[in-house]
């Protein structure tokens, strides 16, 4: 993302200076997370997911869900969603069924493979949580501000795209 000033009138150049910047980490963190998550698979020989798969192993946790609900719940966010199900649900790391109710809906469900792979994942963010506390990185009130504004932008983009509709 290339942060350059949109054409058109700003009122406060330095907050949208400061917003594209917040943007654009954003997106670097992300696809950060994703090169670290690789990392610590090709570390402990884990070849055959991604860490795209991988993080949705560890999203859904314990829960039993369907396609639609992975992304309303925020769980992921990738335009392939059906592909990495498939795969996930062929290599063994989820069980997937036909609803009762609705048959054209599937839910999935990790299997023992799928929450091996969870707690990779889980652990990994747990020494990197510690490692960013104890080296001093970031404290528990900087994550609670950083979470909280977050969450804040996000109410604000959700309440964007209602709007539009």
């Amino acid at each position: 993302m290339s942060i350059e000033m949109p054409i058109g009138p700003v009122a406060n150049k330095s907050f949208m200076t400061g917003y594209l910047e917040a943007l654009a980490l954003v997106e670097r963190l992300h696809r950060l997370l994703l090169d670290v998550i690789k990392d610590e698979f090709e570390r402990v020989g884990v070849l055959e997911i991604n860490a795209v798969q991988a993080l949705l192993l560890f999203n859904i946790g314990d829960n039993e869900v369907t396609a639609g609900e992975l992304k309303s719940r925020g769980y992921y966010q990738g335009s392939n969603v059906s592909y990495n199900l498939k795969k996930l649900v062929e290599l063994g790391y989820m069980h997937h069924q036909r609803c009762e109710i609705d048959r054209r809906s599937v839910r999935v469900r990790l299997t023992q493979k799928g929450r091996g792979i969870r707690d990779l994942v889980a652990e990994l963010f747990s020494r990197h949580a510690e490692g960013l506390e104890t080296r001093g990185v970031i404290d528990n009130e900087g994550i609670e501000d950083i979470t909280a504004s977050l969450k804040r932008v996000e109410r604000y983009w959700t309440e964007q795209i209602r709007y539009i509709y």
